[in-house]
């Protein structure tokens, strides 16, 4: 372990040092030093599509600049922490950017959360400087910021922005136009980034990165995928509808800088905005959740689009059916889609089947091992053969350097370094993950562990449903029973629990992996990745069940 310039412990010594960065996957530079580099080479390079605005990396290194000078002026130093809760705007580019130049550690706080959640994140990261919209999508992010400051005593300076000129705000520091007289050199191995995860089994931990940890992660996939591809210029336009306050997003938005990729990003999803970006901006890829996925395709299927550009779609997040991957090979014209697998904490530890005769692999699999050693290990922790199921456990030059909390880094890595992702899966003899669960997701029906995910992958084959959700609901014999939460298919008009029943007895599993409880809703609770917030759907059965009768 070693004390970070920003105080937090990192899991960090020479020899972790030495191993990556004579490897070269760590290229022991900041985005800031990838930034000025492709600058001198090309500073007129389009590097950030947002809409109309095209931004080249001359402009943004500018407005950057600015902004770090104004960040130092007010006294933040290397190792203090700035965040920033704001959609798919400019200024997350140049406020990541401009962070990154100072050696500050940025904290992105996806605009989905309130209150609560915010409090929490600003105090756990200790933030001092916080960017945030005015008035957005219908919530006053201004008000909250002024409820909240007054209980954190580290935050220092408020910053809203789009929200007008005035004192307090991004465009009035940015006008400043400061000069940023000298950049002080900043360790690589830093801490770059606290990323809070999405909280869906328990409280948000914050995820530590530093530079080097960071600006491969999609550079490395783009050059698997376009392997062998023939195609120039391959994956080089990245559409991006993730927002940027996720890992995802965050990689769509350093990409630009570290290879020769553009990125356009998409402030709000919406699949029929998203074939007219991918056909006027001749996308080539896209990385998002499986929602997506599933509605870029019903559109373009509907339009009968077949977007010639775009010959990647990397799918995870939330479960992603078998029948969605084929159906892209089917609808569009070129486009090899597949699952993926990572997490905040690992990201992109699977960089999926892209091959022309891996479709089966593609859609079956959550993607081939790259970058990353991943062994299976059973409650003890002990390596388990291929095949046999145990919790994924990953270390790699990706990995994140520990959590903010200590205990929370203690307890989630082996002696060897591996780190326990808290998912259940398999190994295949074609290298590739295969997820069938999380350990935190087993149903324990009367002493019975029944894995959700198995009956979801039932369910998900039943043609009236569209996608299932399986979790656990009080019971008062046995504990814990299950409930399934559905979403019908368009034009299914009803679903009822015997027509259920019916369809998982008829393959013959075991009566414990029954659901007993059916609740038919229009969408799922989601976090901003896409998946399903299981808590919630916990909270609403229990709910359900106490209500009077």
């Amino acid at each position: 372990m070693r004390k970070d310039v920003s105080g937090w412990q990192v899991r960090l010594d020479e020899t972790l040092i030495q191993r990556y960065s004579a490897s070269g996957d760590w290229p022991n530079k900041t985005l800031a030093d990838f930034a000025y580099a492709l600058a001198e080479r090309d500073p007129q390079r389009v590097t950030h599509v947002f809409g109309e605005e095209r931004c080249t990396v001359s402009q943004l290194i500018a407005e950057a600049e600015h902004l770090a000078a104004g960040l130092r002026q007010r006294g933040l130093v290397a190792g203090d922490v700035v965040s920033f809760q704001l959609p798919n705007w400019r200024e997350a580019v140049v406020i990541d950017l401009a962070t990154t130049m100072l050696g500050l550690v940025v904290a992105p706080i996806v605009p989905i959360y309130r209150d609560a959640e915010v409090a929490f994140m600003l105090a756990d990261a200790g933030v001092k400087a916080a960017f945030f919209p005015g008035d957005y999508r219908g919530f006053d992010y201004t008000a909250m910021m002024h409820r909240l400051a007054p209980d954190l005593p580290l935050l220092r300076h408020c910053f809203s922005v789009r929200a007008g000129a005035g004192a307090g705000s991004y465009e009035a520091l940015v006008g400043e136009g400061l000069p940023l007289a000298e950049r002080p050199r900043v360790d690589p191995n830093a801490v770059k980034m606290i990323l809070y995860t999405s909280g869906t089994t328990g409280r948000p931990k914050g995820v530590l990165h530093t530079h080097n940890t960071g600006p491969l992660r999609l550079r490395r996939a783009f050059e698997r995928w376009s392997r062998g591809s023939g195609v120039p210029g391959f994956a080089n336009v990245l559409l991006m509808a993730s927002p940027v306050t996720h890992v995802t997003g965050q990689s769509g938005m350093e990409i630009p800088f570290c290879s020769d990729t553009r990125t356009v990003f998409m402030e709000r999803w919406s699949a029929a905005e998203a074939l007219d970006l991918i056909d006027a901006e001749k996308v080539t890829a896209s990385v998002g959740a499986t929602p997506f996925l599933h509605e870029l395709l019903s559109a373009a299927e509907q339009a009968g689009r077949r977007l010639p550009s775009l010959q990647v779609f990397a799918c995870g997040g939330a479960e992603v059916p078998p029948a969605l991957i084929g159906k892209a090979y089917e609808v569009l014209e070129q486009c090899r889609a597949f699952r993926v697998y990572g997490s905040s904490e690992v990201p992109l530890t699977t960089l999926g089947f892209s091959g022309e005769d891996e479709v089966e692999l593609a859609a079956t699999t959550d993607g081939q091992i790259a970058d990353y050693e991943v062994r299976v290990a059973d409650d003890e922790g002990h390596p388990l053969s291929i095949g046999q199921e145990g919790e994924i456990c990953v270390r790699g030059p990706a990995m994140f350097l520990g959590y903010g909390d200590p205990q929370a880094t203690a307890a989630s890595f082996d002696a060897d370094g591996f780190f326990a992702t808290g998912d259940l899966g398999r190994l295949t003899a074609e290298g590739a993950i295969v997820i069938t669960g999380r350990k935190k997701d087993l149903i324990n029906r009367g002493g019975e562990k029944v894995s959700a995910k198995e009956v979801e992958d039932i369910l998900h084959r039943m043609p009236a449903i569209k996608e299932a959700a399986v979790v656990s609901m009080p019971h008062a014999r046995l504990g814990e029973t299950l409930c399934a939460y559905v979403i019908l298919q368009p034009g299914v008009p009803a679903l009822d629990l015997d027509g259920v029943l019916a369809f998982v007895a008829a393959t013959g599993v075991a009566k414990q992996k029954y659901p007993e409880c059916l609740m038919v809703v229009e969408d799922f609770p989601r976090t901003a990745s896409g998946k399903i917030r299981k808590d919630r759907l916990r909270a609403d059965i229990r709910e359900r069940l106490q209500a009077p009768a």
